[in-house]
């Protein structure tokens, strides 16, 4: 399932030129155009969904082997020092792109790559647990 006005499907069915680095029936890993450091890749499922809670379990089930694979051969390329696996969801949380979609950016010791959060002080994490929890 493909969405026409997507721009990562696409990517995905060859409309737009990408430097893939890994691809699949379910699956196509791009390298980002604009990344946050050398060898940064984008996992793009092959069906078109907005987001995690609507991308189908067949798929999600599948992500993290996909990610780790390429971040495997990352490693083995680039001779990076770490590696940061992530996925955003919603506009506030940094999503851009409304069609799923993990980030795989290699990690080098001092690239100034700015990837993190300032940590706060919780008000309550054993009720926010329980009303989570709750929810399930």
């Amino acid at each position: 399932m493909y969405d026409d006005n997507c721009i990562f499907c696409k990517i995905i069915k060859g409309e737009i030129p990408s430097n893939k680095i890994y691809e699949d029936d379910d699956f196509c890993v791009i390298l980002d155009i604009a990344p946050a450091t050398k060898g940064h890749a984008v996992l793009l499922p092959k069906h078109h969904a907005a987001d995690v809670y609507s991308l189908p379990d067949e798929y999600l089930e599948k992500v993290l082997k996909v990610a780790r694979k390429c971040a495997d051969a990352m490693v083995k390329t680039l001779d990076c020092d770490g590696v940061n696996i992530l996925q955003n969801n919603g506009e506030a949380a940094g999503q851009t792109v409304f069609h799923y979609h993990t980030h795989i950016i290699p990690r080098y010791k001092g690239d100034g790559a700015n990837i993190g959060w300032k940590p706060m002080t919780p008000d309550d994490n054993e009720g926010l647990a329980k009303k989570i929890k709750e929810n399930m």
